[in-house]
């Protein structure tokens, strides 16, 4: 009975053993999976005419990136960014991007700040159950009104279109201004859908539209602005509404060519058309406003914001959108308890609602997913000379 006893000992003894090393083994490869980094492969624009939004969009998430991963990362785990340039958003070159950052093992997918350009992209990163993410695309296409049911893991940091030409209505009425022309850049959707979200806001507040023109700027072929110019010229209004960027080449002729027929009716845009590079010398800028994500002139109300500007030479607003998306990206791997999982980050992603971020309070839904509810700096330039001059924030998303 004692040698049976000592044998079952010695039984016990090792099956302990087996149990601790097959613990210390589990917990080897928690502690391997924590430190593992988390991958954002960042498909950009860095020379074409996307450079201006993109660049400075991920110079400020790199900042952030290191800030985040100074203090342990996201659940113990570091955040990393590898990058490939799209050379101009070329559908073929951006989709090569896309699948080389995946093939890398890209946990997520960051794209350029336009949906039509960022499209291959993005397919590639949905089609392969990838969280994909822009910091400032402006369009509710941005999910599942453009790429089908795959588009629930599509989002973007920019500002919804309809928000922000509500909010550009808006302070348009406060101002005291009751009639307005539009005049609409075909070119891209986000251009569309502002101006659109622009009329069907002012409408509902009870404003009146003088005309409606469009144009096609140089970068995609057009060279019509010019027409639009006259035809504005001829209808008296209180503001004239537009959404381009001045990289585009074509907000510079329409602002000179009507203040060069004497029209000095103020002209309100869209982010698009924020910063000063595109600023023609003669005749100067005036009378023209603009709503953006934050000021780049040294004078937005954050300080944060003023010095992360200096830090990333940044054109336009827009580049607080790099980090607040990283700031987004954060929040919904946290609030999913460490996962990385296309599904499970859009469906918590989904449910934000006011998440704080450099940019602001971040709001989505299961139908928007592009931030609506943010606050809004409203910059005027005169005589070339930009500063801040209020904020707004949309009280309505009209449906366009």
């Amino acid at each position: 009975m004692k040698r049976l006893g000592s044998r079952a000992g010695l039984i016990l003894a090792v099956v302990a053993l087996a149990v601790v090393a097959l613990a210390a083994t589990a917990a080897a490869r928690t502690t391997s999976s924590k430190a593992s980094p988390i991958i954002i492969g960042w498909a950009f624009d860095s020379k074409g005419a996307m450079a201006p939004f993109d660049n400075p969009a991920l110079a400020a998430a790199q900042l952030r990136v290191k800030q985040v991963n100074a203090r342990g990362g996201v659940g113990g785990r570091p955040l990393q960014i590898q990058t490939c340039d799209t050379q101009g958003n070329k559908p073929a070159i951006a989709k090569a991007c896309a699948l080389k950052l995946l093939g890398a093992g890209a946990n997520v997918i960051f794209t350029t700040c336009d949906v039509d350009y960022a499209a291959p992209v993005v397919q590639e990163a949905i089609n392969r159950g990838v969280l994909a993410i822009a910091p400032c695309i402006g369009t509710d296409q941005m999910g599942p009104k453009r790429f089908g049911p795959k588009g629930r893991l599509a989002f973007s940091f920019g500002n919804l279109a309809q928000d922000e030409g509500s909010a550009m209505a808006q302070y348009a009425w406060a101002k005291g201004w009751r009639t307005a022309s539009l005049a609409t850049d075909t070119v891209i959707v986000y251009f569309k859908d502002v101006v659109q979200a622009f009329k069907a806001r002012w409408t509902q507040l009870g404003g009146k539209i003088a005309d409606q023109e469009t144009y096609q700027d140089p970068a995609f072929g057009g060279n019509n602005v010019n027409n639009a110019v006259s035809r504005l010229n001829t209808k008296k209004a209180d503001v004239i509404v537009t959404s381009t960027a001045g990289a585009f080449g074509a907000l510079g002729t329409l602002i000179s060519g009507l203040r060069t027929l004497g029209n000095n009716t103020p002209i309100i845009n869209s982010w698009a058309g924020d910063g000063n590079y595109w600023l023609p010398k003669s005749p100067q800028v005036t009378n023209y406003w603009f709503v953006t994500f934050a000021s780049v002139f040294g004078d937005d109300p954050n300080p944060a914001i003023n010095k992360l500007a200096k830090q990333v030479h940044a054109g336009t607003g827009g580049f607080v959108a790099g980090s607040a998306a990283i700031d987004g990206l954060v929040t919904a791997i946290n609030r999913s308890h460490g996962s990385t999982t296309g599904a499970v980050l859009a469906a918590t992603m989904e449910k934000f609602r006011k998440v704080p971020t450099l940019s602001g309070l971040v709001s989505f839904s299961p139908k928007f997913h592009t931030v609506f509810g943010r606050q809004y700096r409203v910059i005027k330039i005169q005589n070339n000379k930009p500063r801040v001059v209020g904020t707004v924030v949309a009280k309505v998303v009209p449906k366009i």
